[in-house]
């Protein structure tokens, strides 16, 4: 497992250190993840927690050089593709919108929370096997959705860029500042018994 600088992650509560450990860099370096190392970790994704066991979970991924990776990078915003084509991997993280119940198609309401879950046993997967991640917003959806030909049916939720940790001093420069660990709000800013904190 690569090393990561958290040392100034400290957690309200006693957890795995695994947890601070795992971080979103943009610096990555060449190297080349196979199909089969990619793959892993999709299965990974597999397993993940499905409300009726539906999956609605659907990734489209592109190893640096092929044309499904440079379709994706297309479709990334300025910032980010500044970056993430410097990755191993890009992967495109959707969901089937709709499921169906009774014979008929209906909205399945937690075909992105079923999505969330399988994303982050994604990137658990890949930090285990030593590889980084980095999910991203940004990016076009209506070009991604074009350049893969990917139906209204599925949600696209976000593009996720697979590598190693490469030397950060060959980022752009408004990145070199972003580019530690980030901090998380303290528990009580999120948790509440009984309520959701404001």
């Amino acid at each position: 497992m690569t090393a990561s600088p958290t040392s100034n992650r400290t957690p309200d509560h006693p957890i795995e250190r695994f947890f601070l450990d795992r971080w979103a860099p943009r610096a990555f370096s060449d190297a080349t993840i196979t199909e089969a190392e990619l793959l892993a970790l999709f299965e990974a994704a597999r397993w993940a927690a499905s409300a009726s066991n539906v999956q609605p979970w659907r990734f489209a991924y592109g190893l640096r050089g092929d044309d499904a990776f440079k379709a994706i990078a297309d479709s990334l915003m300025s910032t980010n593709a500044s970056w993430a084509p410097n990755a191993s991997a890009l992967v495109l993280v959707g969901a089937k919108i709709t499921l169906v119940r009774g014979g008929a198609e209906v909205v399945n309401p937690t075909h992105a929370f079923d999505a969330g879950a399988a994303w982050a046993n994604f990137a658990i997967q890949a930090r285990i096997s030593g590889w980084e991640t980095h999910g991203m917003g940004g990016f076009d959806v209506a070009k991604a959705r074009a350049n893969l030909k990917i139906s209204e049916d599925y949600a696209l939720f976000a593009v996720v860029a697979v590598g190693k940790l490469g030397d950060k001093s060959k980022l752009p420069e408004a990145l070199l500042v972003r580019e530690v660990p980030s901090q998380r709000e303290p528990l009580a800013n999120r948790v509440g018994h009984g309520f959701f904190p404001a």
